[in-house]
């Protein structure tokens, strides 16, 4: 059986969104490896941010190359920018009149 993707599936978590934009500040958009506790990024987060095309493999490391060094991608730049996949959102979710125009 082949699982449906949802919604809230798609949407990021605050330990992704946490690590997304600690690349805001680096150069190139460079992802950590490690947290801030000293403690290496999980790959689960990492794995599910690039399965997401929020991070993408930026190059090998030759030091240890089980470990994957990642950039934001432009798409991940915005979420970790608003937290959210798109545009913020209105706090009263009002749809601006300009759409109507």
């Amino acid at each position: 059986m082949r699982a449906v993707k949802t919604e809230a599936s798609l949407r990021p978590v605050e330990l992704q969104i946490a690590w997304l934009r600690r690349g805001l500040k680096q150069p190139g958009g460079k992802l950590p490896l490690f947290d801030e506790m000293g403690q290496k990024v999980s790959g689960q987060t990492v794995s599910a941010c690039i399965a997401k095309g929020w991070a993408e493999p930026w190059f090998d490391n030759p030091l240890k190359p089980d470990w994957m060094v990642c950039k934001l991608t432009r798409r991940g730049r915005r979420v970790a920018a608003t937290g959210e996949l798109g545009s913020p959102i209105h706090a009263d979710n009002s749809v601006s009149n300009a759409y109507f125009l």
